[in-house]
């Protein structure tokens, strides 16, 4: 599974009076907040990440710099303009990183970004519902496949009930076998979610191809799970 947001780099900016090491530079004061969009275009607090961290220029003396409450703003004092990497992080591993370009162009300025998150866990699944449609259940070509597979449904020469039942009695070995056929011989209509980080996988049978059926069913068949 895959879920599509935007982020959105807000950045605020104005002259201090500090001496500057540039004379031709004048000090600033800078803030970088960082917010989800929802499909409106509308700012909500970025809920679904854990923690963000702003890298910044090396000849800061904190260069590396941490926040995990929204909106995760990051406040700063400096004279140069420079490019940030911003690690956004949903678990302590799991992180998206953008870029920014810090400038003194205007007082304020905004930069959007367009981000993926992949596989998702289902707490992040849910944090990501303020702000859109999220996963299978809101995907209309997939909405689109279950209703076309269950128009087939009756056209199995086996029973996919018994199927479902089945695959729940295999052994862990064959289980990757079946879930690797999955992978090998489905079709872009095939409905699946593969959450990595729990360790889970799912599939909607109803969307798979007939061939793909057949092949899983067969192979149940010699585990002797169909019984």
């Amino acid at each position: 599974m895959q879920i599509e947001r935007k982020v959105r780099l807000v950045t605020e900016q104005k002259n201090i009076p500090k001496e500057s090491p540039m004379p031709d530079f004048p000090m600033k004061e800078w803030s970088v907040k960082l917010f989800l969009l929802d499909q409106d275009g509308n700012k909500h607090p970025a809920n679904c990440f854990t923690k963000v961290v702003y890298n910044l220029h090396p000849s800061f003396a904190e260069p590396q710099q941490t926040f995990h409450e929204p909106p995760f703003t990051c406040t700063n004092e400096g004279w140069g303009e420079f490019e940030m990497s911003v690690d956004m992080y949903t678990t302590e591993k799991a992180k998206i990183t953008i870029f920014h370009d810090l400038n003194f162009q205007s007082p304020e300025y905004k930069n959007d970004h367009t981000i993926v998150f992949k596989n998702p866990s289902q707490a992040l699944v849910q944090a990501l519902r303020e702000t859109g449609p999220v996963g299978n259940d809101d995907d209309a070509k997939n909405a689109k496949a279950r209703k076309g597979a269950e128009g087939k449904k009756r056209k199995y020469a086996f029973d996919i009930e018994k199927m479902a039942d089945a695959m729940t009695k295999l052994n862990e070995e064959d289980l990757l076998h079946v879930i690797q056929m999955i992978h090998d011989h489905k079709s872009d209509d095939t409905v699946t979610n593969n959450d990595i980080e729990r360790g889970e996988f799912s599939i909607d049978l109803y969307t798979m191809p007939e061939a793909l059926a057949k092949m899983i069913w067969d192979f149940l068949l010699t585990a002797r799970t169909t019984a």
